[in-house]
């Protein structure tokens, strides 16, 4: 199982993001997906995920209004739409995968520092920056 997030940078307040997630390894449709990020000094928080059965998703309050996910299973690869970003967003993003039919919030209550996931990938860097 292997997990490589890309698409971080510098952007300005506002600006917009996608990170990409490219999975393999595995069948994506199986797996609960999430994104997490981590800013220095503080613990690693729950951003987003969607569920394997129902691809329900989970947003945290930070987040909410401004971040998409979304699954490509033809292309292995999750994405994580990124807009209106704010200063408070600079984090380092990493995706994580887990082999779980139930709700992906599941995991989001199992809080840091690995949230109950298995398999996570390096993690891709954004500064929101003017």
């Amino acid at each position: 199982v292997q997990l490589q997030a890309s698409g971080g940078g510098l952007v300005q307040p506002g600006g917009s993001l996608r990170l990409s997630c490219a999975t393999s390894g595995f069948t994506l449709d199986y797996y609960a997906i999430g994104w997490f990020r981590q800013a220095p000094g503080k613990e690693r928080e729950g951003v987003s995920c969607i569920s394997s059965s129902d691809d329900n998703t989970y947003y945290a309050n930070s987040v909410k209004g401004r971040f998409t996910l979304s699954r490509d299973s033809a292309k292995s690869t999750v994405y994580l739409q990124m807009n209106s970003l704010k200063p408070e967003d600079t984090a380092a993003y990493y995706c994580a995968a887990d082999r779980y039919a139930g709700p992906c919030d599941d995991y989001i209550r199992m809080g840091p520092p690995d949230y109950g996931m298995d398999y996570w990938g390096k993690g891709t860097q954004v500064t929101v920056s003017s």
